[in-house]
């Protein structure tokens, strides 16, 4: 029985052109990631929309959380009311 052959040192080692190629195929998908960035910066209009989608998501969880637990936003209602109640009384006299 013969020992197995090491597959390592039948391999040559990566040339420099090879080692520039995938250097340079690293590079070449960074620079894409980062336009891809970029364009996303540049696109006001997406910006905007998704800014708007946010808060429309913001507003929709506080009327939720309203609907939910009303008392808060009566007590709150009830006192503003007895303050304006208030001050009409006193710029009666």
């Amino acid at each position: 029985m013969t020992p197995p052959k090491d597959k390592t040192k039948d391999q040559e080692p990566p040339s420099e052109a090879d080692e520039l190629r995938e250097e340079i195929a690293e590079t070449r998908e960074g620079l894409g990631d980062t336009v891809e960035q970029l364009a996303q910066k540049a696109d006001v209009k997406a910006q905007a929309q998704a800014k708007v989608d946010e808060t429309k998501q913001q507003a929709q969880a506080q009327v939720q959380s309203v609907k939910e637990n009303p008392v808060p936003v009566a007590g709150i209602a009830a006192a503003i009311g007895g303050l304006l109640f208030l001050l009409w009384l006193l710029r009666r006299r």
